[in-house]
């Protein structure tokens, strides 16, 4: 970092894609409404799909009616002509299209480079943007950061890889002054051309390594979101990884790299003193000055992660000149999603709490981390985690264990080596009525002052649908739980 210029080589200017031929890989939430905008602007839009389903059936339907060319159950051969390829953002780089593509020298985008593209469409001003990515905490990472833009009068919209479409944001009739853009590592892999305002990643861990190959590959595309960063690059002081990251890019003259500690912070830090939140990066001389934020207590949840989340919000509105009091009160106003850290009911003298969210080890050991005496209810398909780690800097808070799901023995073989005295459940079951069974477990085990955590530190697609319905059976079976017992 440190001020070098950008060098990228990737052309970033506008795209004329009149009589282009562009095919757009997977229909979904982000292909169909890329071939409506593509065929918009004039270009010969066929769109690949691997699945052949009821639900692709009627999107290739609602497109074709449009003039566009739908192939289904074939997302593999590259259609002859191709000028551009949009992919979806989950579509594996090693698909034999991207394949082929690269050697016909076929460009692939995805479609936040397509919105990065489209942003300044007949004249448009853009909105900057500031970009949010790492292992966990993103969404609430990007909700609390809009909350705090909107809190300074600023027209804002949280979006990207949140589930709101950046393209829709971009060239949507509503104008905004700046976006609070969440961004994942496949999103950023098929981006090669963005250049936030600024950036930050919250976090590294092994994650999607079947996606991206290695866990290099993946710090890569994460990394990626700092390139041409034009004020701030924000880093977690606790991840060293992620400022090995901030040093390796290439960044617009100026930029500055900001770290973010739940420490006392040191100058260009923003951190934690005497339960209050404090910056040292944007005030008049940081070396000796520190200008009060907000107070712990204006974070909900106020768990060590969650109050990294805040910071981190904070390091990126403070970038873009928001002032102190914006912050406390976009914190206050902020409202967790569900199914993050959620507190369900007291039952007994007894805390349930939800975190269905935390779908890998990362998240679970940052959920582990915000109670004294945990009952813990974990499991689902692993996606190729090991949890030797996780348990060794946990095990100190387990006061037991039930396990659910397909990949449950991954989980009681490391409690097995590295804290044995855990008394674990093994529930031998994986339809969804196991939640239940699994509440009525963990509330034997445990005793008043204890937290039932249902952190499963895996995916949920074994049982339940996704991860919201995973906590839903969670929060019914502590309902169940509650009206039993009363």
């Amino acid at each position: 970092m440190g001020g070098r210029e950008v060098t990228s080589s990737v052309p970033s200017g506008p795209f004329d894609f009149q009589g282009k031929h562009v095919t757009v890989a997977g229909l979904g939430v982000s292909g169909v409404p890329a071939a409506r905008v593509l065929h918009g602007l004039g270009a010969v839009v066929t769109v690949v799909n691997d699945g052949d389903d009821e639900r692709s059936r009627a999107q290739a339907a609602e497109l074709e009616a449009l003039g566009v060319t739908v192939r289904l159950g074939d997302g593999d051969t590259l259609p002859g002509g191709t000028d551009l390829i949009v992919t979806a953002p989950g579509w594996k780089p090693g698909k034999p299209l991207f394949t082929a593509a690269a050697a016909a020298g076929v460009p692939v985008w995805g479609d936040v480079e397509l919105a990065w593209r489209l942003r300044e469409l007949d004249g448009r001003k853009a909105a900057p943007w500031l970009a949010v990515t790492g292992t966990n905490g993103k969404t609430t990472t990007v909700q609390m950061l809009a909350s705090i833009l909107e809190a300074a009068g600023l027209r804002t919209a949280a979006v990207g890889n949140i589930g709101v479409s950046l393209l829709d944001a971009v060239l949507g009739e509503e104008t905004y002054d700046v976006l609070a853009v969440e961004l994942s590592s496949y999103q950023l892999h098929w981006a090669p051309s963005l250049r936030a305002d600024s950036a930050v990643v919250l976090n590294l861990a092994p994650d999607h390594l079947d996606w991206h190959g290695s866990m290099e590959a993946y710090a890569a595309d994460k990394g990626r979101v700092y390139e041409g960063n034009r004020v701030a690059c924000v880093y977690n002081v606790a991840d060293k990884a992620t400022e090995d990251l901030v040093r390796e890019a290439d960044v617009e003259e100026g930029c500055r790299a900001v770290g973010f500690t739940l420490g006392t912070p040191g100058p260009s830090q923003l951190g934690v003193v005497d339960g209050i939140l404090v910056d040292r990066a944007f005030v008049e001389n940081r070396q000796k000055n520190a200008q009060e934020l907000a107070e712990v207590s204006d974070v909900r949840p106020a768990a060590p992660h969650n109050i990294a989340n805040a910071l981190a919000a904070a390091a990126l509105a403070r970038a873009f000149g928001v002032p102190a009091g914006a912050v406390r009160d976009g914190l206050r106003a902020f409202t967790p999603d569900a199914h993050r850290i959620a507190h369900v009911a007291d039952v007994d003298q007894v805390a349930y709490v939800d975190d269905s969210k935390a779908t890998n080890t990362h998240a679970a050991e940052a959920s582990l981390a915000a109670y004294e005496s945990i009952v813990w209810i974990a499991g689902g398909l692993a996606k190729g985690a090991t949890f030797d780690e996780l348990v060794t800097r946990s095990a100190g808070r387990l006061r037991a264990a039930v396990l659910i799901g397909a990949d449950r023995a991954l989980i009681r073989e490391a409690l097995a080596r590295h804290a044995p005295e855990v008394p674990v459940v093994d529930l031998d079951r994986t339809d969804t009525g196991a939640m239940l069974a699994a509440v009525r477990e963990a509330a034997r085990l445990a005793g008043p002052g204890d937290t039932v955590l249902l952190a499963p530190a895996c995916a949920s697609m074994d049982m339940f649908a996704n991860y919201n319905k995973r906590g839903e059976a969670f929060a019914e079976a502590v309902r169940e739980l509650g009206t039993a017992s009363a």
